[in-house]
């Protein structure tokens, strides 16, 4: 029996996402994502002062706009020739981590966790448990999780002035330097936010998680809500559930003087590779846009506003060297060679991917400590900078949900061209020229639907495993 399932709009996801399913015999025989909303950002920079960038394009998302800010600042400081000093990069790379620290956080306690409180699951015996933890405006976990991110981003405020939206992510550094007694409220808001990951999220030293190497340790872990995840994960056989393509690409994460904190690479069957910018290209086979596949240092953002029928989304097709690769957390920690990362990232499902943001976690938490520790408040944090008259620049950051580019052009000192790839774009989108499905639509295939489910579960923990952010993807 085979029937069609449109399932969206979908609750507790950043914009709007649409799943076009083929149910057959009680599994996804075929999947279409559509991002049905189009914002057309790169569109309102053309013609622009190339500095408005660092002020439109954080803009783009209320989440993660530090992530689009370094990633603008860093394209400019291409185009300029311009490097930050050291200060400028560590605290700029602080700033950026306690947005990722937040976002992941956010995502595991009010996005994805509660879906396992739904009566839905009502008899498991991790249930109650959920229900209490995780109900939404209810769950104690939830509340305490809460409570420490409003604190953790007062550091945003700190180094940035304001969060969201901040402009002091410059090409040169950032524009506040802090002070002794900034470096020590940092230190003591960090210090008060491992308290919170220690008491609920791991209810262990957050060493003791980054530590994890096998999947026997993994599955041993039984703390904290992560041991409820596990034991959920378990039960619920998520580890089988939402096979990406294999393919995992990390830009590197938090550029500072001495190289990136986390590396930058290809991983595909295991083993690791090169990344070469050049291969990336935008398919716009299935994608109301107009224009050929392009590299994004020379693609055009033109909407189709006729919407023709052989597309059937606003997001275009991201590839590198012409296939289908995987971004976010479970990508980077892989890339960079973290065991545990290196054996889920071989499983490659829902328990892989959020199993993998934990990890980052308490990666994170541990370098912000290293960071703020070094520091210098009698440091250089800004040196100035000079944007040329025609001139080119991109910058490649890691945002919480993945590999996030900007491609710059400059004429006559106007921008002549933006083009951006965020993390969604590349795991959310349509299938390219060649009928080649992307990550998402490959890894909703083979989920069970129950008879009569509208909105299936098993789809609702694949699509959220990704932890998409809509509004980044359309641009």
């Amino acid at each position: 029996m085979t029937r069609q399932l449109l399932v969206g709009p979908f609750n507790r996801v950043e914009g709007d996402l649409e799943v076009s399913l083929t149910i057959r015999d009680g599994q996804v025989a075929e999947a279409r994502v559509n991002s049905p909303l189009f914002r057309g950002f790169e569109m309102m920079l053309l013609g622009k002062d190339p500095r408005d960038a660092l002020t439109i394009t954080p803009r783009i998302c209320g989440i993660c706009s530090v992530s689009q800010s370094a990633a603008a600042a860093l394209a400019l400081a291409d185009a300029a020739g311009a490097t930050p000093t050291s200060q400028g990069a560590l605290a700029a790379a602080i700033l950026h981590g306690v947005e990722n620290l937040a976002d992941h956080v956010t995502h595991f306690a009010l996005f994805f966790m509660p879906d396992f409180a739904r009566p839905a699951y009502q008899g498991r015996d991790w249930h109650a448990e959920a229900v209490n933890r995780f109900t939404a405006m209810q769950g104690s976990a939830a509340r305490r999780l809460v409570e420490a991110r409003a604190r953790l981003l007062h550091i945003a405020g700190i180094l940035g002035g304001k969060w969201p939206h901040t402009l002091a992510i410059q090409p040169g550094g950032v524009t506040k330097a802090p002070d002794a007694r900034d470096r020590v409220r940092i230190i003591a808001t960090l210090r008060s936010f491992r308290r919170a990951l220690e008491e609920t999220i791991f209810a262990a030293p957050v060493e003791d998680f980054a530590a994890l190497a096998t999947l026997s340790d993994l599955e041993a872990w039984s703390s904290g809500d992560a041991g409820l995840f596990l034991r959920i994960a378990r039960d619920l056989g998520l580890a089988g559930l939402g096979q990406g393509p294999g393919r995992y690409l990390s830009y590197g994460a938090y550029p500072l003087e001495g190289g990136r904190a986390s590396r930058q690479g290809v991983l595909t069957g295991g083993v690791p590779g090169p990344f070469d910018p050049a291969q990336v290209t935008e398919d716009l086979s299935h994608a109301w846009m107009l224009g050929e596949t392009a590299h994004p240092a020379r693609g055009r953002t033109v909407p189709d506003e006729d919407m023709r029928e052989a597309a059937y989304s606003w997001c275009k097709a991201p590839r590198l060297g012409g296939r289908v690769v995987e971004v976010g957390a479970l990508a980077r920690q892989a890339v960079d060679g973290h065991p545990l990362a290196l054996v889920l990232a071989a499983e490659g499902g829902v328990r892989a991917r959020v199993a993998a943001r934990l990890l980052e976690i308490a990666r994170t938490q541990l370098w912000l400590e290293d960071w703020a520790q070094a520091l210098d408040p009698g440091a250089r944090f800004l040196d100035p900078f000079e944007l040329p008259r025609h001139g080119e620049g991109v910058g490649l950051v890691e945002a919480a949900r993945g590999s996030l580019g900007h491609w710059l052009r400059i004429e006559n000192h106007r921008i002549a061209g933006y083009q951006i790839v965020a993390p969604t774009t590349w795991n959310f989108s349509p299938r390219d020229g060649a009928g080649v499905p992307g990550a998402l639509e490959a890894a909703l295939v083979g989920a069970r639907v129950g008879e009569g489910e509208e909105t299936p579960l098993s789809v609702q923990h694949i699509v959220r495993s990704f932890d998409p952010c809509m509004v980044c993807t359309v641009h």
